[in-house]
């Protein structure tokens, strides 16, 4: 990849990461328009920016994911309750691992398939006409319990198909379990640091663990840091409109542009243009 080329994916992947319109998918269509060949690197690069990315919610949320649950330590049970917040993202955080591990290598084949992308977009479009009409029916108690955090794990699991919508995934799994609109995607940006941040240790670990890891890791240390910082600044102000937009508007603007673009790619497949990842 040239600078260029780093630096527009990074973008991409910074403006999509929490929005339901699939970082990944995006990523890998702006690759193929780019004409970025998808060698273990490039795949690897489309995983490990997003760390980058997801750290703004760290930046941005510092206050609240930093904290323990306020009270007093008299025993064990008060003493594990402080960490009530971490222990439920890992609850959420448990079954997408469990399945990355499992699938790992057949979930790497279906992201150089642009038409599943683009089948997802387009699929994932039309469901999300209807979320706020099917799951927009908040409860008064917008506690995140531990049957909730599972529940939304779950639903994260299939956001690992290509072009679904990590964020979308889960957002929708928080809706299911009756939170708001706000709530759900507040904890679906947190449930994005742990499980990205394991995505990344995973990808480098298996990228860089080879006999050449040292050397790809030093030609290649530019791109990963400018893909990092690049990602991790235009997050930031995709979140910010992100959280004012969908508390007001909801999900059916995502919805169409999840159709369009989809709906583009699927015809342009059909006319005979060459999409396919090289």
């Amino acid at each position: 990849m040239s600078a260029i080329d780093v630096i527009v994916i990074a973008i991409v992947e910074g403006l999509t990461e929490f929005l339901p319109v699939s970082s990944t998918g995006h990523m890998i269509i702006t690759q193929n328009l780019l004409g970025v060949e998808s060698t273990e690197f490039v795949k690897a690069f489309t995983v490990i920016i997003q760390f980058g990315a997801i750290l703004s919610v760290v930046c941005l949320y510092w206050n609240r994911f930093f904290r323990l649950n306020p009270g007093k330590v008299s025993d064990v049970r008060s003493f594990l309750r402080k960490f009530d917040f971490y222990w439920k993202l890992l609850v959420a955080f448990i079954p997408a691992a469990v399945i990355g591990v499992l699938f790992g290598d057949y979930i790497d084949a279906m992201l150089e398939n642009v038409g599943v992308v683009a089948v997802m977009l387009v699929i994932g479009g039309v469901f999300m006409l209807f979320v706020d009409k099917l799951f927009n029916h908040p409860s008064e108690s917008q506690e995140i319990t531990e049957k909730k955090a599972l529940a939304i794990g779950l639903f994260q699991c299939v956001a690992m198909i290509p072009g679904v919508s990590r964020s979308m995934a889960t957002i929708v799994g928080g809706m299911a379990q009756r939170l708001s609109r706000k709530t759900a995607a507040e904890f679906s940006f947190f449930l994005a640091v742990p499980t990205m941040f394991a995505a990344t240790v995973y990808k480098l670990w298996g990228l860089f663990s080879g006999p050449n890891g040292v050397e790809l890791l030093r030609e290649n240390i530019e791109a990963l840091v400018i893909g990092n910082v690049v990602a991790f600044v235009v997050a930031l102000l995709a979140i910010k409109f992100f959280i004012g937009f969908v508390t007001k508007y909801g999900f059916k603007a995502f919805g169409y542009y999840r159709i369009i673009v989809g709906g583009v790619i699927l015809v342009m497949m059909l006319m005979g243009y060459n999409l396919q990842i090289v």
